[in-house]
């Protein structure tokens, strides 16, 4: 099926962008092990790689004393330590020299102080018409606000867009929004398109 009437791409950051789960799982073990707790579980992995680093950080920790220590901790991380555990993933480069500039791109994270950060690191920086973390939002995913942001900035509705996401919060986001959804290898999701690779946008968006 086309999508050739498509205006607007928009993605998540992590499993979409970059591959970051050994980022994410060295980042929250490295917390956790400050604060003398048990190392990271796949169920808990599974969390923080969908949600904010504050709601990641209060499922870690619940007590109320250690959590506010946790925050104040994680301020003081220098996240360029954990940049060479990222991966681009493949195609993504060529992908966003086709998309634009006919059509828009654009970023919906729950990641909040490490987006710009990460952009700039692998020269990607120009690629995005727009990025929206949840630090730009009252409601992170899945919550749909970044996605009608991104609506709103461009004037378009939601039929004119796709959403690019991998994970659970980026399915209940996109139906929120009422965005078309291409989930990206997770075959798991209730979504109007699956996709391998992000290759294949080429084919579905005839560019």
């Amino acid at each position: 099926m086309s999508l050739n009437h498509i205006e607007l791409v928009a993605f998540d950051c992590d499993g979409v962008l970059f591959d970051t789960a050994q980022a994410n799982r060295f980042y929250y073990s490295h917390i956790l092990e400050h604060f003398g707790r048990p190392a990271l579980t796949e169920e808990q992995f599974r969390f923080v790689h969908m949600h904010t680093v504050h709601e990641s950080i209060a499922y870690l920790i619940s007590d109320e004393n250690t959590l506010e220590a946790a925050h104040d901790f994680r301020k003081t991380m220098d996240y360029r330590k954990y940049l060479s555990y990222l991966k681009v993933e493949p195609q993504l480069v060529a992908l966003l020299e086709k998309l634009r500039p006919r059509i828009k791109t654009a970023i919906a994270t729950n990641r909040t102080d490490t987006m710009e950060q990460l952009l700039a690191e692998f020269d990607l920086d120009g690629y995005f018409d727009l990025v929206v973390t949840s630090s730009d939002v009252k409601q992170p995913k899945p919550h749909p606000e970044a996605l009608l942001k991104i609506l709103e900035y461009f004037g378009l509705r939601s039929h004119q867009a796709i959403y690019i996401g991998d994970s659970q919060v980026d399915e209940l986001a996109a139906r929120a929004a009422k965005m078309p959804l291409v989930a990206y290898r997770n075959r798991e999701l209730t979504a109007d398109y699956h996709i391998d690779s992000l290759g294949e946008l080429e084919e579905l968006l005839e560019i």
